[in-house]
């Protein structure tokens, strides 16, 4: 269970790197900043299919945004810690490694499968790029803050000194 939690908490982390990639290349590449990133689209899709997209102002797409993106790479990042120990190979080669593999899943399978974005391959090649970058950081991270949290040493509960707190 500590495994998946510290997965979870490193991939919440490592979204913040990841975002800031994102956007940073959206700026650069003419294709990527001519719709919305793909955080904003699934979670839009999503509100849509849930009848309460129209509900949502601009500061509530922004929350419903982050809060889905961040939740998404948290959960996700779980995953990590597991796998990771069984495969050899540096740190943050596995991670990035690993960034791959959601990208791929995510924008060649489980999206386009439900329906929520068009697959990747029908993406324009700078739109690929800025999101398996931005994988590649996220899951380089993940492996970082990862293996920090696992070196990190067990916390000890406080004695109360029989005070009853």
């Amino acid at each position: 269970m500590q495994k998946l939690l510290a997965g979870a908490i490193a991939g919440t982390v490592a979204t913040v790197p990841m975002t800031v990639v994102m956007k940073a290349l959206q700026g650069a590449a003419p294709s990527a900043r001519r719709q919305s990133l793909p955080p904003r689209q699934i979670t839009m899709e999503l509100a849509r299919r849930a009848g309460i997209a129209g509900e949502l102002g601009a500061a509530g797409r922004d929350a419903a945004t982050t809060v889905s993106h961040f939740g998404y790479g948290g959960s996700v990042g779980a995953f990590y810690p597991p796998l990771a120990e069984r495969l050899p190979g540096p740190t943050l080669l596995k991670g990035a490694l690993f960034g791959i593999g959601v990208w791929a899943a995510s924008y060649l399978g489980w999206l386009p499968a439900a329906g929520i974005l068009r697959p990747a391959t029908r993406e324009p090649a700078g739109r690929n790029a800025m999101m398996i970058a931005s994988h590649v950081v996220w899951g380089a991270a993940l492996a970082a803050v990862s293996e920090r949290l696992r070196r990190a040493p067990p916390r000890r509960p406080r004695a109360t000194g029989g005070r009853g707190r």
